[in-house]
């Protein structure tokens, strides 16, 4: 098994449309590099932002956390850190992150 079998991503999406507010800028200076402060320990191995090209309605946002493996997801999340990272959501967007985890077809 390589290291890329155990692997585990997880996306957060933020669905809405161009009346909700979500400060890019901020995410991206801010949030991301948040994100990675407090879970890279834990075995986050990368945090990345996607912007579809949409001016409608739907996804606004996409980032992928890909963590190291199970362990570390579960343990990311149970961590201290989680607080921070979930009350800084609110100064970003006034919408809420929906959590996926990808699994191969």
């Amino acid at each position: 098994m390589s290291d890329n079998d155990t692997r585990v991503s997880i996306y957060v999406t933020y669905e809405g449309d161009a009346s909700d507010r979500f400060d890019r800028s901020y995410y991206e200076t801010t949030h991301l590099p948040l994100v990675m402060r407090a879970w890279e320990k834990y075995g986050l191995l990368s945090a990345s932002a996607f912007f579809p090209s949409i001016d409608h309605s739907g996804t606004l946002v996409i980032c992928e956390c890909v963590f190291r493996d199970e362990t570390a997801l579960d343990t990311a999340f149970a961590s201290p850190e989680c607080a921070a990272v979930m009350a800084d959501v609110p100064l970003f967007t006034n919408l809420s992150p929906v959590r996926v985890r990808a699994a191969p077809l």
